[in-house]
């Protein structure tokens, strides 16, 4: 039976392996986008970008809220994992 379903899903082949392709590529940006070394350094470019005089402080407190939200989802999601790795 599983030789008949494979032959008669055959056609759908591309599709599957462009989604599994897809799933794969998904999941790498989202560990890079919570990797909290990847969030420290954001966090200090935005101070760098504020001692410059490049963003405001209202800029700077907004963005800076984001990414330490970022941080503690990572943080969080590590210690949910029990081996220290992110997703």
């Amino acid at each position: 039976m599983g030789l008949i379903s494979e032959v008669l899903l055959l056609p759908f082949a591309p599709v599957r392996g462009s989604a599994w392709a897809i799933r794969q590529v998904l999941r790498e940006a989202e560990r890079i986008y919570y990797d909290p070394a990847t969030v420290r350094a954001e966090l200090a470019r935005l101070e760098e970008q504020l001692e410059a005089g490049e963003i405001t402080d209202e800029e700077f407190d907004r963005r800076e809220d984001e990414l330490l939200d970022r941080l503690e989802i990572a943080l969080h999601s590590a210690d949910t994992t029990g081996d220290g790795t992110t997703r």
